[in-house]
């Protein structure tokens, strides 16, 4: 069914969203069902199953890494991951701009917004986007392209609270699009909540358990 999945989402979202699956704890297996969807970008939060896929599946995926990410883990992805998701913090940045330097390749990054209520949620505040952007941000990490921008809702069934919480990304968003070269990604939306992203302006979206199923936590990942 990973494949007619796919194939039913891609004819329910517009062209212009771009579907991220969430790959995490599933087999390679179910990839490779996903691969015959044409489905070329994946979704993982783990460095060292992000690390072992890349090396044992076709390098035509484009890996995503949506989890948060720490400092010292940078190292072990910069080479190959397409798009980093969860840039939380301008230590974060450094470390990558520094990686990135050191391999001489520039590294494609979403900086991620906190607009949940939930305090478990990273990213900057929007107070702190603000005077964080307001910098010159090729200049301080010039080997960094900055994509766009990042952010989970609310764990929640009030979807008016869920649509605010992306329409206050969104607005964000619009501050900066036509300032930053190249930023264009405005990454929101999950299986439970995708629809109501799309909506509110989002260009990616992240569906795992809408493609795959309910994941497996006890694989060992």
């Amino acid at each position: 069914m990973i494949k007619e999945n796919i194939q039913a989402l891609l004819e329910e979202i517009p062209e212009n969203v771009q579907l991220v699956a969430v790959s995490k704890t599933k087999p390679n297996q179910d990839i490779l069902e996903a691969l015959t969807a044409n489905q070329l970008h994946f979704g993982e939060n783990k460095v060292q199953e992000l690390e072992q896929k890349f090396k044992d599946l076709s390098k035509e995926i484009k890996w995503h890494m949506i989890g948060h990410l720490q400092t010292n883990k940078v190292k072990y992805i910069v080479d190959f991951v397409h798009l980093i998701h969860g840039v939380d913090k301008p230590k974060l940045l450094k470390e990558i701009n520094k990686r990135a330097e050191n391999i001489k390749k520039k590294v494609d990054v979403l900086l991620q917004i906190h607009i949940a209520k939930e305090e478990t949620k990273f990213g900057f505040s929007e107070e702190e986007i603000h005077e964080f952007l307001l910098e010159d941000f090729h200049k301080t990490y010039p080997w960094i392209n900055l994509k766009g921008l990042m952010g989970m809702a609310t764990y929640t069934e009030n979807q008016k609270q869920v649509a605010k919480e992306f329409n206050l990304l969104r607005k964000i968003f619009d501050q900066y699009n036509n300032k930053i070269e190249g930023f264009d990604i405005l990454s929101m939306g999950m299986t439970n909540d995708y629809k109501i992203a799309i909506n509110e302006g989002s260009t990616m979206i992240r569906v795992g358990s809408g493609i795959f199923g309910e994941r497996n936590y006890n694989n060992g990942n």
